[in-house]
C-alpha cells in the first residue's frame, strides 16, 4: 500500500519547501528552472557547452584509482569508464559521513538520485546519466555525525580529534560493536548488520575510507558513484576559483545581494556568506582563512601567509584549501558534468542564494530537485489504523487536530456550534438595523452582546469537546500512541531513525522496495505500508 501526500499536507516543512515544490514563480530568479524532465534536455546542452572536457579526464583518474583497491559492481565500474565521455552526465547528491549512515533520509537521497537517472536514461537514450554521491569527508562537525538511533536508544562514538572528519582514525570505533550487537539482539539480519559495520569502520583506517566502503557496499549494485572530493587533482581543478574568492571575494559580494533578494519575497536565510569562505586544512585542523592587515590568517592557528605565499601553496597544495557550504556547490560543479543537485530542503535554501555567483563565475547552475521524503508503516500499524476508523494522512494531523477530528466523529452528539453560531449572527442583523432606525448609538451595544453570545456558544462548544474527551480517551490514547510512534519525538520519522532499525527484519528487501516505490520527479511525500516488517517501539 502506497499512499502520496502533498508535502503541504504533511505539516513538517518550510514554506519554502511548499512554495518550492508547487513551483512557485518566486523561485524564477534564483534558478536555471523547476526540475520538470523537460527541463533535463535544456540543461544537457548548456552543460555540455559549459564543462571543460580536461577535468572529465581528471575526475575519471581520481575515481578510478579509488576504486581500484574497492568491490565494485560492474554496472558502476563501467559508470566510471564513461564519465569520459562527452555523453555522460551526472545527478548528484552529498551528505555528511554520518555514522552508520545516520537518518532515514541518507537512503532516500540516493534512491531518488538512482532513480532519477533511470528515467532520464529512458527519456533521453542518446546520454548517459551516472548517479553520484558526493563525500562531505571536509567536514569538521563531528557532533553532528558520530552517532545513530537504533529504536530509540542513541548508539554514539566520542572521540577527541579535530580536523576534517574524513581523516578521523576509526582506531576507537570497534568499541561500538559490543553495544551494536546487544541492541540487535537475534533479528535474523543482525549478524549481516554487525558484518557490515565491522567490514566499514573496523576494517579501514579513517571515517572517509569506511564511509566509501559502506556506501559502495549498500548501492554499487545500482551504479552508485562515490567521490571523495579532497583529493589534490580535483583540487586543482579548482584553484583558479580558490585564488578568484581569496582575492577577489566575488561569493561574498553576489550571495549577500540574492540572499537579500530572497528575504524580501519572505523566506528565511539558510546560510550567511563570509567575506572569505574557505578553510585551511593540515595536520588536524580546519580552520577559517581570514584576511587581515594584509596578510591571510588561518584562525585558531599562528599561520599567516603573504598574498604571493599563499598564491604559490595554492599551486602546490590546492587540497590545504577547504570550501565551506557557499563554495563547495561551486566546486561539484567545476568538477562534475552535472545536471541536477538533489538534496533536503535545507540544502535547497541555500542553494538558492547561489545562482548569481555561479553566473558570475561562468559556470552552469544545476536543476534543483527536493529529495523523496518517506514514512514507513507496517502491515501491523496498518491495521492499527483501520481499527481507529483512521488513514495514513490523518497522522499527520497535529495532536489537537487529530484529537478534534476523532471526538466529533466518533461523538454521538454534535459538537460542531458553527449552524448556532451563523443562526445567531441571523438575529443579530435584525437588531442591528433596528438600532440604527431607533438610536445609533445602541449599534456598539448590539455588537457587544453578539460578541458575548458568540463567545459563550463557543465556549458552550469547548467544555462539550472536553468532556467527549474524557469519555473516549482510551480511543484517543491509541491514537495518540499510534502516532508517537510513527512520528518520533513529534518529527518525521526519516530524520530520526536509522535503517539498522528496518535492515534488521526486512534485509535488502528494504532497499527494493524504496527503489520501486520512489519516484523523484512526482513532487510528493511518500508513505509507505510494507508486510516485511515492523518498526516496534
Amino acid at each position: 500500500m502506497v499512499d502520496c501526500l502533498k508535502y503541504r499536507d504533511t505539516n513538517h516543512f518550510s514554506e519554502l519547501v511548499y512554495n518550492y515544490v508547487e513551483q512557485s514563480p518566486d523561485f524564477k530568479s534564483f534558478i536555471s528552472d523547476f526540475p520538470k524532465i523537460e527541463a533535463f534536455k535544456s540543461q544537457l546542452e548548456i552543460k555540455a557547452n559549459n564543462f571543460n572536457h580536461q577535468n572529465r579526464q581528471v575526475l575519471f583518474e581520481v575515481l578510478q584509482n579509488d576504486y581500484d583497491s574497492i568491490d565494485a559492481s560492474q554496472l558502476t565500474l563501467t559508470n566510471i569508464e564513461n564519465l569520459k565521455l562527452e555523453n555522460t552526465f551526472t545527478i548528484t547528491t552529498g551528505h555528511q559521513l554520518n555514522l552508520f549512515t545516520g537518518p532515514l533520509y541518507f537512503f532516500y537521497k540516493i534512491i531518488s538520485t538512482i532513480n532519477l537517472c533511470e528515467e532520464l536514461s529512458e527519456t533521453y537514450p542518446e546520454q548517459n546519466f551516472v548517479p553520484m554521491y558526493w563525500m562531505a569527508s571536509e567536514d569538521h562537525d563531528f557532533e553532528e555525525i558520530n552517532f545513530f538511533n537504533f529504536k530509540r536508544k542513541k548508539v554514539s562514538w566520542t572521540s577527541k580529534q579535530t580536523g576534517p572528519v574524513g581523516e578521523f582514525s576509526t582506531s576507537s570505533i570497534d568499541d561500538l560493536l559490543n553495544q551494536l550487537s546487544q541492541l540487535l539482539g537475534d533479528h535474523k539480519n543482525a549478524e549481516d548488520l554487525l558484518n557490515l559495520f565491522q567490514q566499514a569502520y573496523v576494517g579501514h583506517d579513517n571515517l572517509a575510507e569506511a564511509h566509501f566502503y559502506l556506501v559502495n557496499a549498500l548501492f554499487s549494485k545500482y551504479g552508485l558513484v562515490v567521490l571523495k572530493p579532497n583529493h589534490p587533482q580535483l583540487k586543482q581543478c579548482f584553484s583558479g576559483y580558490i585564488k578568484d574568492e581569496l582575492l577577489n571575494q566575488t561569493a561574498y559580494k553576489h550571495v549577500l545581494s540574492q540572499s537579500e533578494n530572497l528575504k524580501e519575497k519572505g523566506y528565511n536565510i539558510q546560510v550567511n556568506p563570509r567575506k572569505i569562505n574557505l578553510f585551511y586544512i593540515e595536520n588536524g585542523i580546519r580552520e577559517r582563512i581570514v584576511k587581515q592587515d594584509g596578510y591571510f590568517h588561518v584562525l585558531e592557528t599562528q599561520l599567516k601567509f603573504s598574498e604571493s605565499e599563499l598564491l604559490q601553496l595554492i599551486d602546490d597544495h590546492p587540497e590545504r584549501f577547504s570550501p565551506n557550504v557557499i563554495m563547495r556547490p561551486l566546486y561539484q560543479e567545476v568538477v562534475l558534468p552535472n545536471l541536477c543537485y538533489i538534496g533536503g530542503g535545507g540544502e535547497l535554501a541555500y542553494w538558492l542564494q547561489l545562482k548569481s555567483f555561479f553566473d558570475s563565475q561562468k559556470i552552469a547552475f544545476p536543476l534543483l530537485l527536493l529529495r523523496n521524503s518517506v514514512l514507513l508503516y507496517s502491515d501491523k500499524t496498518a491495521k492499527k489504523i483501520k481499527q481507529l476508523n483512521l488513514n495514513i494522512q490523518d497522522l499527520f494531523l497535529s495532536k489537537a487536530d487529530l484529537t478534534e477530528k476523532i471526538v466529533k466523529r466518533e461523538s454521538e452528539i454534535d459538537i460542531d456550534f458553527s449552524e448556532q453560531i451563523q443562526f445567531l449572527k441571523q438575529q443579530f442583523s435584525s437588531l442591528y438595523r433596528t438600532a440604527l432606525l431607533t438610536d445609533a448609538s445602541f449599534e456598539g451595544a448590539v455588537a457587544a452582546q453578539e460578541q458575548k453570545q458568540i463567545n459563550g456558544l463557543k465556549h458552550l462548544e469547548k467544555r462539550l469537546l472536553k468532556a467527549q474527551k474524557r469519555k473516549l480517551s482510551d480511543l484517543l490514547n491509541r491514537a495518540m500512541s499510534l502516532q508517537d510512534m510513527l512520528f518520533p519525538n513529534g518529527g518525521l520519522q526519516e530524520r530520526h531513525l536509522n535503517f539498522s532499525e528496518v535492515y534488521v527484519d526486512s534485509g535488502e528487501d528494504f532497499i527494493h522496495v524504496l527503489k520501486d516505490q520512489l519516484k523523484p520527479l512526482k513532487g510528493e511525500f511518500t508513505a509507505i505500508e510494507l508486510d516485511i516488517y515492523h518498526i516496534e517501539n
